[in-house]
């Protein structure tokens, strides 16, 4: 199964150009998926470049390899200007329709096979549900 991966705003929160702050479990999710279903993963991302460098030295820096950047395979290089066109059976993105679900949703949707299944749209909470404020009561919220 080969999975692509988005840097900003999926594996590190978005600071572009700089590297945002590491999103909780993203990193040691991704490493697992590859452990756990021999995933191959592409890092598929805006970034180019320097960006791309740091962004490729952050993940290797935490343990996390990538078989490729921006391409489907390693040597692979763009030809003629054409936009990148990427062979993957699954892509991880914030951009998303319905977002980025949490990284543990994601791990599991991934272990199950339901991946084209909808993210479920509520994370049950142990906590009891926040009470109604004066507006929503009075407005009927």
């Amino acid at each position: 199964m080969v999975i692509a991966v988005d840097f900003d705003g999926t594996i590190v929160t978005h600071e572009y150009p700089r590297i945002g702050r590491e999103i909780p479990f993203a990193i040691d999710t991704l490493k697992r998926i590859q452990k756990d279903f021999q995933a191959i993963l592409v890092l598929w991302t805006v970034r180019e470049g320097k960006e791309l460098t740091e962004a490729i030295e952050y993940c290797r820096e935490r343990g996390l390899e990538f078989y490729a950047a921006n391409a489907n395979y390693p040597e692979e290089t763009e030809k003629d200007n054409q936009p990148r066109k990427l062979k993957a059976d699954l892509f991880i993105d914030d951009r998303n329709l319905g977002g980025l679900p949490d990284w543990g949703v994601i791990y599991q949707m991934i272990a199950s096979g339901d991946y084209f299944k909808p993210a479920p749209t509520e994370i049950k909470s142990e906590y009891p549900p926040k009470k109604k404020g004066f507006m929503q009561s009075l407005l009927g919220g």
